[in-house]
């Protein structure tokens, strides 16, 4: 890849990255909102599946329009990181805004009222998760905003590197064979 292609993958890399953390804000909006609202939760749980499917079409614009129908795995696996990358490190400011500014203790109060409920109590008891779930809070309670936003940066990352690799493994297209056998020219 010439430092030419490298800066043009970049740029389309940044352009999609911040289209894809649009949708990873939508996720995280619904998600926080669908704590008390199931209907929402379904629709944060759907937007944050969508992901791989949305950076492949993505990929694939990429390859058919400004690439000219072609593109190897390993071009196409560096945008797919750098398309999570640029992504997350956009999600993970968001979230260190929300939990630094706005959250003020929204999310763990209601995790805990989730928990403390009947049903929840019945069957965490029937699993025997007791401990485990009330060392988890405690966990939650401890954690700084910085430390949100930074565990959500490196699962993003890493999401991207193993993501990456079936999403360009399907979207490559290498150059069509030449017509005409051995030796033969092409007009």
């Amino acid at each position: 890849m010439t430092p030419s292609e490298y800066i043009q993958l970049k740029a389309f890399a940044r352009q999609d990255g911040a289209l894809l953390f649009l949708l990873w804000i939508a996720s995280f909006a619904c998600y926080i909102i669908g704590i008390s609202s199931p209907l929402y939760a379904t629709v944060a749980l759907v937007l944050m599946v969508t992901t791989p499917f949305y950076v492949g079409r993505r990929l694939r614009r990429f390859r058919d329009e400004d690439l000219g129908g072609r593109i190897s795995f390993r071009r196409g696996w560096a945008y797919s990181i750098l398309v999570f990358f640029y992504a997350g490190i956009l999600l993970a400011v968001a979230q260190y805004v929300y939990f630094a500014y706005m959250d003020q203790g929204y999310l763990l109060q209601s995790l805990t009222s989730a928990m403390s409920s009947p049903e929840s109590k019945k069957m965490i008891e029937h699993y025997g998760m007791g401990q485990a779930l009330n060392e988890s809070l405690d966990m939650m309670r401890q954690m700084r905003p910085i430390d949100y936003a930074l565990n959500v940066l490196t699962m993003n990352i890493s999401l991207g590197i193993v993501l990456g690799m079936p999403i360009a493994a399907l979207m490559q297209r290498r150059l069509p064979p030449k017509l005409g056998g051995w030796g033969s020219e092409q007009a």
